[in-house]
């Protein structure tokens, strides 16, 4: 009796939230409208893709129906990690992307927080304007500028030797130990504009009265900042933070490609370029489908690890 009651008070219940969310679905159907597009564009291009994964179980040959190809289980995987090459890029991606993370992630809140506090309107939407070009020229171009500035006879080794750091231009380009830091610093001019937009977005959703009580209690610029739009923006902060550590693996591959060169070639060789070189351009499809299916299983592992972190530390996750 006592079963038959739990059940029908669980059943109730189902029927009670599945109401609410018919109700809920209905409130909002324009939205929901407007949002079928892109689910049914992400649904083709990430979720019907993942079928490609089982090829890295398989001794896959093109052309062969998928009935046909032989299983051959975590051969791949197994092959991978006795890979002596793929613990070297996977040194370097996770140097690269840390250096990257951590300094593209912290510059564009700096910047954002400096330009709210210009208060000549004009000027503050020049520099935004300026800081926010280079995210849309091509890698091609940007390794170009960097490749003129870091040579012998470019400003930069001018700068150096002029101020007394070299004795004589160095070859800045060829040295293993500076890869790392040069790419981390023509990243962040590339992007720190872009990157800063949605934290200056969130700042301007701050409310005025809130700095107009500070300003009456006495609190200067530096102190507004630091106990109102700092905690103002913590939300997308933790947001943008939880994002950026699910992608720590996704470094990319076509700036390491276009500024590498065969003296820094052990010090810029990344997952992505390990899968292109070691799988696609040697055929192996299989094996380059297994390192990226292991590095997207590593990226989603570590989503959901600093989102319930977050959550924990912070009071503030996803979902």
């Amino acid at each position: 009796m006592q079963k038959a009651v739990l059940a029908t008070s669980r059943f109730d219940k189902c029927v009670l939230n599945l109401r609410n969310l018919c109700k809920l679905f209905h409130k909002q159907r324009y939205l929901v409208l407007m949002s079928f597009p892109f689910v049914i564009w992400l649904i083709i291009f990430s979720y019907i893709p993942l079928w490609g994964w089982t090829m890295a179980f398989q001794e896959y040959k093109p052309g062969i129906p998928f009935t046909e190809q032989k299983w051959i289980g975590l051969k791949y995987f197994m092959m991978m990690f006795k890979d002596p090459d793929f613990y070297n890029v996977i040194r370097n991606t996770l140097a690269m992307s840390i250096m990257s993370f951590v300094v593209g992630f912290t510059m564009p809140i700096i910047l954002a927080l400096l330009l709210n506090e210009i208060l000549n309107g004009k000027f503050r939407r020049s520099i935004q304007t300026i800081s926010y070009l280079p995210h849309f020229v091509s890698w091609v171009v940007v390794a170009s500028i960097a490749k003129e500035m870091l040579s012998l006879d470019g400003p930069i080794n001018q700068v150096l030797v002029h101020s007394g750091i070299f004795k004589e231009t160095q070859l800045l380009l060829a040295k293993p130990e500076l890869f790392w830091i040069n790419l981390t610093l023509i990243g962040l001019w590339k992007e720190i504009g872009w990157s800063s937009i949605i934290f200056f977005a969130a700042i301007s959703g701050i409310p005025q009265e809130y700095y107009e009580a500070a300003t009456m209690d006495g609190a200067g610029r530096f102190k507004k900042m630091l106990h109102i739009t700092l905690p103002g923006i913590m939300p997308t902060v933790t947001v943008m933070m939880i994002m950026g550590l699910g992608g720590i693996l996704n470094t990319g591959f076509e700036s390491q490609l276009l500024m590498r060169n065969d003296l820094v070639r052990d010090v810029s060789d990344t997952l992505d370029l390990y899968v292109l070189n070691a799988g696609l351009n040697s055929g192996r499809f299989a094996f380059g489908t297994a390192v990226g299916m292991f590095k997207s299983l590593v990226s989603l592992i570590l989503v959901f690890g600093a989102n319930n972190l977050s959550g924990k530390i912070m009071k503030y996750k996803i979902i």
